[in-house]
């Protein structure tokens, strides 16, 4: 991002979240701020409250949008009421295996919910400490790897079909859904390393759905982002089934900006340059703040 805001001469600066952030926020005055940083310190809202603190108008949804969508449970209890379907799921904490009994509560989420599942902390991103999990043998192992994560697990049924991701923009005149991008990992699914090693993933950019399937995953993150309350943008994780119900899985405040993230790929494909996009993303921030 830092390089085509810099070809349309804009001055601009990356700083990390660290100890020097404050120091170097009050040395440089910026006349706003992109939000780009992911997991919880950029997508919970944190970073935002800070910036709301420091009255310095940042690109994105406000604290309380950030913590909705950020945690899994409610952003899909908010999308259900909404009438968007999500996989059934148990939303537990680590308490819970320790107290009743961690084989106790394996079988009975296996029971009740089935396999395959998909077990995920729920407040996360990137994949950190999820996967699909096909047998009852290997749960108590996804258990443990989400819960080095986080302390709660969210434990959904497995859905198959054909992953989305739908970016949202807003320049200004309304959210507007983009092409939606269709993720087609390797053998080892949509992990840490298929997200951000270039060649592990392939993607199409629309994906290859039907005009009415396109519509319902544009509908869901249209949905989504006016549900969570977001702004100016955000991207939406469906998976179409094969009878065509989109399930949406998770939406995010601050979409990836690299070359193997799909909200680059899905402005490009809708015809909007990405630095431009960017920068009017900024204008709009800059008239907020004023």
């Amino acid at each position: 991002m830092r390089d085509e805001l810099v070809k349309l001469g804009i001055d601009t600066a990356v700083l990390d979240a660290d100890s020097a952030l404050l120091a170097k926020l009050g040395d440089y005055l910026p006349s706003a701020i992109f939000p780009a940083i992911h997991g919880s310190c950029g997508e919970d809202g944190s970073i935002r409250e800070v910036l709301g603190l420091l009255r310095i108008p940042y690109v994105g949804s406000i604290p309380s949008a950030c913590r909705a969508a950020f945690d899994k449970p409610t952003a899909k209890s908010l999308m259900a009421a909404a009438g968007v379907a999500t996989p059934t799921s148990a939303t537990l904490p680590r308490e819970t295996f320790h107290d009743l009994g961690a084989s106790a509560v394996v079988d009975l989420i296996v029971a009740r919910l089935g396999l395959p599942l998909y077990v995920k902390p729920s407040r996360g991103g990137s994949s950190l400490g999820a996967g699909a999990v096909r047998s009852a043998a290997d749960l108590s192992a996804a258990l443990l790897s989400c819960f080095a994560y986080g302390e709660i697990a969210l434990i959904e049924q497995f859905v198959r079909g054909t992953e989305v991701a739908v970016g949202v923009l807003d320049l200004g005149d309304g959210p507007h859904a983009l092409p939606a991008v269709e993720i087609v990992p390797g053998e080892h699914g949509y992990d840490y390393s298929a997200r951000y090693t270039a060649g592990q993933t392939e993607f199409y950019v629309p994906a290859r759905l039907s005009a009415s399937a396109a519509r319902e995953v544009a509908d869901a993150a249209l949905t989504a982002h006016s549900v969570l309350g977001l702004r100016d943008l955000s991207r939406t994780d469906l998976i179409l089934d094969e009878e065509g119900t989109a399930y949406f899985l998770e939406a995010n405040v601050s979409p990836g900006m690299t070359e193997t993230s799909t909200f680059p790929l899905a402005l490009e494909a809708s015809g909007h340059h990405f630095g431009e996009a960017c920068l009017k993303l900024i204008e709009i921030a800059v008239a907020r703040g004023a």
